[in-house]
């Protein structure tokens, strides 16, 4: 029980940070938004 709740809060964590909704925004938009959220996340990673 204890592996899941970690896990489900990590999923939850990255859900949340990479999850743009792509059918509300337009392409380029969606874009812009992954790579910022890319680079963010290689910023904190790295």
């Amino acid at each position: 029980m204890k592996t899941l709740q970690q896990f489900a809060s990590v999923h939850a964590s990255f859900h949340n940070h990479f999850n743009q909704e792509r059918h509300l925004v337009s392409r380029t938009t969606y874009k812009d938004r992954r790579s910022a959220a890319l680079a963010e996340w290689r910023q904190v990673a790295g």
